[in-house]
């Protein structure tokens, strides 16, 4: 257990990091806006019960929003990430349902289950977080277009980091 917290703690602090330090500084003709610290929520266990999810979310937005300076969208898009994981988990189970101890990778799931869900919860933060920042319909080709570029650059990072990590899959 101490282990998991552990290692849990410092995939926070490495992804806050990495966001602030550097996938903030890198913006493409204003589209594309990588948000790899999402990781972290995509790679909660299945067994942690939801109110302590969506407590991680909620500070893991706000120091993302500390760093950059906005003002609770960051942790309002998280908190809606970590609300709507449970859903996406449910409608993507496996037949026989989720293995006790299996965690959401590409190693214990395989590719294509990975691809659904983290493409899904990806694209739902990605959608509320600009429409937050927009906060307006008017610009509502400009901000869907965002939000797919945006989700496709940083689901690509995602399942990079995934093998990284983890190697190979099923």
């Amino acid at each position: 257990m101490i282990s998991n917290a552990l290692t849990f703690s410092l995939r926070f602090i490495f992804l806050v990091l990495l966001q602030v330090l550097v996938l903030n500084n890198i913006q493409l003709s204003g589209y594309i806006n990588p948000y790899l610290y999402v990781l972290f929520i995509l790679m909660l266990p299945f067994e942690i019960p939801r109110s302590v999810v969506l407590i991680l979310c909620f500070v893991l937005g706000l120091v993302i929003d500390m760093f950059t300076n906005t003002i609770g969208m960051h942790a309002s898009a998280c908190v809606f990430l970590g609300f709507c994981r449970p859903f996406v988990t449910l409608y993507n189970a496996p037949r026989g349902g989720y293995e006790f101890g299996a965690s959401p990778t590409i190693k214990d799931l395989g590719l294509g289950w990975y691809l659904t869900y983290s493409g899904i919860l990806v694209f739902l933060h990605h959608l509320f977080l600009f429409f937050i920042e927009v906060f307006r319909f008017s610009d509502f080709m400009s901000t869907i277009s965002r939000v797919f570029v945006s989700s496709f650059f940083t689901l690509l990072l995602v399942v990079l980091c995934q093998y990284l990590i983890y190697g190979k899959g099923k």
